[in-house]
């Protein structure tokens, strides 16, 4: 688990964030969510640039996506949902309570992990937890007759594994996945065995960590979830690989998707402080080992999270790059056009990490895009979509019905195909024989010619 006092610096900026509302904005920052919901008022509703292609779903929710039969069977899946029913309003309705409550709250019963080091090819390490237990109500079958799917699950990018994580892998596991959950260099006690650290879109180590699962599972479909800013990384390698991820599914919890606009502009300076400390405790422990690669005293003087992500990846002592290069090599949507897998990508309106969702989210992708489908919901906060316990977050359901209709489309698609298969294959006989009968019977057809090709294909 994280250091306490990392969790302490969490709780400290909940209560300031409480105590001190309205918020005094930062210099170049976005803003705020009161500011965000008089704009509401005017323009009559939450996300008015997404009007166009915009499904109507229970529970005040929206599908925005590319029209296609992909994009229906997803809608008729979403329409029947029971964790999108609206329900009473409660205490937890708030976005800073639910994001709070995500990041602060404890994790609960310890879930049991097998815990798998995986040497990567410069030697460096990343861990992988694979989550056994407990399953109070037993696993369920998922897909009859097919072997049990496995849930790849990448955390947020500042390395915090948060309850609603491991509420996703538990929920998972009782519908019969195999969770697991990717750590990147130097995060939730994986070693930092040598001096280099994973950048923000950087996808090579997850890379040869799903290589590794399929070599551990070779025929179980997989399928990916990611987490907040731990999105960037799953976007990168979905583009970078095309149709090679392994990938059948992959979805995305209030993503940030415009990266360096976020890094850039600053967060609400609770939440800025808060991520800033909490990368802060966790370095601190491998001083030593970075003191040869990057300005240790300046990166922990950092006062923002643009200056931390710059001093620790642009302004090394052996290979310095500029702010636009790293963004060209780190952007999560530099290759989204080669992603050959469908995303569904969660976000509410209320989100006071990311932002207003016309400001932050790319409404072309989705209008454009037949991978990308985006579920806007009213409320939910950033990562929260909490529900009164003991009900999960409504967002894990979501994300497991998700997969089984797409499970479904894709097995139906199968079967078309296979049958088109046949047919031709069937009707292409019936063709091939009657020109062999014409052959045989028309006067100048060589008969010794017709024996070899008869011949030839009885062998």
């Amino acid at each position: 688990m994280p250091p306490w006092p990392a969790a302490l610096a969490l709780l400290l900026a909940a209560l300031a964030l409480l105590l001190l509302r309205p918020w005094k904005r930062a210099v170049g920052a976005r803003t705020s969510v009161r500011d965000h919901e008089e704009q509401e008022v005017v323009s009559g509703g939450p996300a008015d640039h997404f009007s166009d292609r915009r499904e109507p779903l229970p529970g005040g929710c929206s599908l925005i996506c590319k029209p296609s039969a992909l994009a229906q069977c997803l809608l008729r899946a979403l329409r029947r949902s029971a964790a999108l029913e609206p329900s009473p309003r409660s205490w937890l309705s708030g976005p800073h309570l639910q994001t709070f409550c995500h990041f602060i709250l404890p994790v609960g019963p310890d879930p049991e992990l097998a815990r798998e080091y995986l040497q990567l090819a410069d030697d460096g390490l990343v861990a992988l937890d694979w989550v056994i237990g407990p399953c109070a109500r037993g696993r369920r079958v998922t897909n009859p007759g097919s072997l049990p799917p496995v849930l790849l699950v990448i955390p947020n990018a500042w390395g915090r594994l948060t309850r609603n994580v491991l509420g996703l892998c538990l929920l998972a596991l009782e519908h019969g996945y195999y969770p697991v959950i990717f750590h990147r260099r130097g995060h939730h006690g994986c070693p930092l065995v040598s001096p280099r650290l994973q950048p923000f879109g950087d996808p090579s180590d997850l890379k040869e960590a799903v290589t590794y699962i399929r070599f551990r599972h070779p025929a179980a479909p997989l399928f990916a979830v990611s987490e907040g800013s731990g999105s960037a990384l799953l976007l990168s390698y979905l583009g970078e690989c095309g149709s090679s991820s392994y990938v059948t599914g992959a979805a995305c919890i209030s993503p940030v998707l415009r990266c360096r606009e976020w890094f850039e502009a600053g967060l609400p300076w609770p939440y800025e402080r808060g991520f800033l400390l909490y990368q802060k405790i966790a370095l601190s422990r491998y001083a030593s080992a970075l003191e040869d690669t990057v300005d240790t005293g300046k990166l922990f003087k950092s006062s923002s999270l643009r200056e931390f992500e710059e001093t620790l990846f642009c302004h090394t002592k052996s290979l310095p790059i500029s702010w636009d290069t790293y963004w060209d090599l780190n952007d999560p949507l530099r290759d989204v056009d080669e992603a050959a897998v469908p995303v569904l990508c969660i976000c509410s309106a209320d989100d006071p990490v990311c932002g207003p969702p016309d400001r932050t989210l790319p409404a072309e992708l989705f209008h454009t895009n037949p991978y990308f489908f985006l579920l806007l919901s009213s409320h939910g906060g950033h990562c929260g979509f909490l529900r009164p316990e003991p009900l999960p977050a409504w967002s894990h359901e979501i994300i497991l019905e998700s997969f089984r209709a797409l499970t479904e489309f894709f097995r139906m698609e199968e079967r078309m195909k296979g049958l088109s298969r046949r047919r031709t294959s069937f009707l292409g006989g019936r063709r091939r024989w009657g020109g062999l009968q014409k052959r045989e019977v028309s006067p100048s057809s060589n008969l010794e010619e017709i024996f070899d090709w008869k011949r030839s294909y009885t062998r």
